[in-house]
């Protein structure tokens, strides 16, 4: 188990990977003309969903590597570069997700609210590979515990901004989005370093 602080730094970061306000755009396009009580079951679902994967990649993530034999630290530098690409992408108001999928494609709001909005716009590689590395910097039970708490307030947050997607697009418009992305990219690519620098120290243990 890891102090306390640490996991507050942790849920932090899953909540600057999520980076909610970034798909407060197309959720506010995807509702745009449902009622207020279905856009909020829509942003429910999408917590939900988020949670779920996240708390499922934390429990078999660890198993995964280990059937395709890739070892934590080459994981870690591998998925330290994509968030880093993430963040690059955030930081020049670009789509961090690189898919091509559309929400035209889905028969209801629904399934939206599932593909894209919560995978791979929110629960995506980049979230995916960080809740994995972070399972994995301690082996306990609690441990995972905890992580698996942290995925749920992070979540839980989302859902909340994703609830209060109309009244934060009409307070702080389109700039104000654009300028919180760019911050959550900032933040992102500081944990990426981060993460590449811990990584590569396993792999070259010569560098330390």
């Amino acid at each position: 188990m890891l102090e306390l602080s640490e996991y507050v730094k942790i849920f932090i970061a899953i909540l600057a990977i999520l980076n909610p306000f970034g798909v407060l755009p197309l959720f506010l396009s995807v509702t745009g003309t449902s009622p207020e009580p279905e856009r909020k079951k829509i942003a429910r679902t999408v917590g939900l969903a988020v949670a779920g994967v996240l708390a499922l990649t934390a429990l078999v993530g660890d198993t995964v590597l280990r059937l395709f034999g890739i070892s934590i630290a080459s994981f870690q530098v591998g998925g330290s570069i994509l968030l880093l690409l993430m963040a690059v992408s955030m930081m020049f108001a670009k789509d961090s997700t690189g898919t091509d999928e559309s929400p035209a494609a889905a028969p209801d709001l629904r399934s939206v609210a599932v593909v894209p909005l919560s995978v791979p716009l929110l629960a995506g590689p980049g979230s995916i590979s960080t809740i994995i590395i972070y399972a994995n910097l301690a082996a306990s039970p609690l441990h995972i515990a905890l992580i698996i708490l942290c995925i749920a307030v992070a979540s839980f947050a989302t859902w909340i901004i994703l609830r209060l997607a109309t009244g934060i697009g009409r307070l702080i418009g389109p700039l104000g989005l654009s300028i919180v992305s760019r911050l959550m990219g900032l933040l992102l690519a500081s944990i990426a370093v981060e993460f590449f620098a811990k990584g590569i120290v396993k792999l070259l243990p010569g560098l330390g």
